[in-house]
């Protein structure tokens, strides 16, 4: 990190992976906060020209810094190689199409000056035409949220059927509250939690790293708070659409070593079987449902469940 002599409020890390333009406009808008930063952009071996055009754009400024991974190494191992280089007591992992506001940083440290119990806070992640996104509240997910999304349950009885994955229908809180999970795109840490817990699990390429994280620090006893009057525009997958099938891949793979890792002691080992078929069989019917697209020439969704 570029030196200075006054240690910046917040750390951001920023994970690029061929984000285009939307990599810069991010930098930007952490650059501009209210309050002192210091960012670093580890590059999982991009050659879109996102970190030209970064460089052209800010690299003279010296809070910037880019760590060149040469390859792309995941996200959790990009974010963890990261972090013995930043300086905070906090640490904003931020996704690279994940825009924040002047002063969203100044606010949710306020909060968790507040709150020395809290070890990750996030806040409503919308998209750019305002909306919530899906992810923006979440639960954990567990095999019966599963089977009811996947028989799509959690739509024909959207009142009914107890917990459900997605909270974003639900009226906002009034206040901020604790959740069991948050938007991996916008996770602010303390680095007291972060050494506590340890950093992100690189057993996972992408996806489901950060539901590991977010059990690991309630499993530890740190809270995890969502801050309802805080929002950042996130242009969801810019560093995903070159391969979707990839990232469905990398997505399954996650589901299964998460459940595996926290779910499975629970249950007797023909259900495990039948859990485990039941995510490898999701992914074939999505590389199925993209086959027969391209064949019929009719365009992808590239819609999430």
């Amino acid at each position: 990190m570029s030196a200075g002599t006054s240690v910046p409020a917040v750390s951001v890390i920023v994970v690029n992976y061929n984000a285009g333009d939307l990599l810069s406009a991010c930098v930007g808008a952490a650059l501009g906060s209210d309050v002192p930063v210091e960012v670093v952009v580890s590059d999982n071996g991009s050659d879109d020209g996102s970190l030209e055009h970064l460089r052209a754009a800010f690299g003279a400024d010296p809070r910037l810094s880019i760590l060149e991974n040469r390859a792309n190494l995941g996200f959790a191992a990009a974010n963890n190689r990261a972090v013995p280089l930043v300086r905070a007591d906090r640490l904003l992992f931020l996704n690279p199409d994940c825009l924040v506001g002047p002063d969203t940083l100044a606010r949710m440290l306020a909060f968790m000056d507040s709150r020395p119990d809290v070890g990750m806070a996030g806040c409503i992640v919308r998209n750019p035409d305002g909306s919530e996104q899906v992810a923006s509240r979440r639960a954990i997910p567990d095999p019966w949220i599963a089977l009811k999304r996947i028989l799509r349950l959690d739509r024909l009885l959207p009142k009914r059927g107890g917990r459900r994955l997605n909270l974003h229908h639900e009226p906002l809180p009034a206040e901020p509250v604790e959740v069991e999970a948050i938007s991996g795109s916008f996770m602010l840490v303390s680095r007291r939690a972060l050494d506590a817990v340890g950093p992100l699990d690189e057993g996972y390429f992408l996806h489901c790293e950060d539901l590991d994280w977010f059990v690991r620090f309630r499993q530890a006893g740190w809270t995890i708070a969502l801050v309802p009057d805080v929002s950042v525009i996130h242009h969801k997958g810019a560093c995903s659409r070159r391969s979707p099938l990839q990232v469905e891949r990398h997505k399954h793979r996650g589901m299964e070593r998460f459940y595996r890792k926290f779910q499975a002691r629970g249950y007797p080992a023909l259900f495990n079987g039948l859990v485990i078929f039941g995510i490898r069989a999701h992914y074939w019917s999505r590389v199925l449902v993209d086959t027969l697209s391209r064949m019929l020439g009719r365009p992808r969704s590239g819609k999430a469940d």
